[in-house]
């Protein structure tokens, strides 16, 4: 059945009734809104009516009949995407010789396929870094099962850049309007140049110690042994229960892997619990506590580097004691996902 047959049959019977083809267009318009007929169509519908044409369906076409919406059009066009997936719609039509229309919706509707762009990770892992994470991740989620308590000795830290004014995210940004109502606009910002660095230390309970790295101070191996120093001494004054038995996370970076580190640990006797390397989605100050301070940042200025210090001292005073705690209970629970993956990447729940 033609599309636009039950308007063909109002333009006839407006020509019957002897209106003129613009009051015809009008009228069209009028009923059908968006879905009416083009201003041209109408005019040689509303001709032909007035020359004494009767029929409304179009004139047979010459020709075999159109067969591109079929199986062989279908296996052709999913051919051609199994071998690249990043053509375009025309490219296919122009390799499978089947107009883009037909294309488009063989591959929404028939092939139920939709263009995404690649998820950015931190690097595309390799079979034996895969394995490295697999392995890891069963020997922690072990421990866990075999010793429930296991994760209440951990203290997991990290360092970070915090950048005196930092842009709000496109998503942070967004706001519900009605189609009618004017998109909102914002001026395009870069990052400050004027930034800390945040050195915290967090276990199941909430912050053990955090400190900022001094202007012009570089954080390699002989400073983090300075850093562990202090951090072992608070762990003795505000966790006085562990302060024997406490474990220490933290990533592979050179200065955390330096010989004169791993010395300095042993001689204390802190144990260390490994994590393999590319993996921020499997350390808590990675997924849980950096972007929850950078999100109540993001946005503002604060114009002097004394006063960003001041702000990240306020988030991470407000970050609630349940927060540290449900983060290592999700810290466990991408242990568990990591296996299930077989050590590749997590996939992220978009809760924004």
């Amino acid at each position: 059945m033609p599309k636009f047959l039950e308007q063909r049959y109002s333009i006839k019977f407006a020509v019957k009734l002897g209106k003129s083809s613009t009051k015809t267009v009008g009228m069209i318009n009028q009923a059908y809104g968006e879905s009416a007929m083009s201003r041209n169509m109408i005019f040689r519908w509303h001709k032909m009516f007035v020359e004494g044409r009767e029929e409304v369906d179009d004139e047979p076409r010459p020709g075999r009949p159109s067969t591109t919406l079929t199986g062989e059009s279908v296996r052709k066009i999913r051919d051609v995407l199994n071998s690249d997936r990043r053509l375009s719609v025309r490219m296919i039509a122009e390799q499978c010789n089947v107009p883009k229309t037909t294309v488009h919706e063989i591959i929404r509707e028939q092939l139920q396929m939709r263009k995404i762009c690649a998820k950015l990770v931190p690097k595309v892992l390799s079979d034996d870094q895969r394995l490295n994470r697999l392995e890891i991740a069963t020997q922690l989620a072990d421990h866990c099962k075999n010793d429930p308590h296991f994760l209440e000795n951990v203290v997991s830290g990290d360092e970070t850049w915090i950048f005196e004014c930092d842009p709000e995210s496109n998503r942070q940004s967004a706001e519900w309007h009605t189609p009618s109502s004017p998109r909102q606009k914002k001026a395009r910002m870069s990052k400050s140049q004027i930034k800390a660095m945040l050195i915290v230390f967090f276990d199941k309970r909430g912050v053990v110690h955090c400190e900022f790295v001094p202007e012009r101070q570089t954080l390699n191996a002989a400073f983090y042994v300075q850093v562990l120093d202090r951090l072992r001494k608070r762990v003795a004054c505000v966790r006085p229960a562990i302060k024997d038995i406490w474990r220490l996370h933290h990533d592979n970076v050179p200065s955390h892997t330096a010989l004169v580190v791993s010395d300095f640990l042993a001689k204390h006797g802190v144990a260390t619990l490994p994590h393999p390397p590319y993996s921020p989605d499997l350390a808590p100050p990675d997924f849980f506590l950096f972007p929850k301070i950078k999100r109540s940042l993001k946005g503002m200025r604060y114009g002097t580097l004394d006063a960003v210090k001041e702000a990240v001292t306020i988030c991470l005073r407000e970050v609630p004691d349940d927060a540290f705690a449900g983060a290592f209970q999700e810290w466990e629970r991408r242990w568990n996902k990591c296996i299930d993956s077989q050590g590749s990447y997590l996939e992220e729940e978009d809760d924004e």
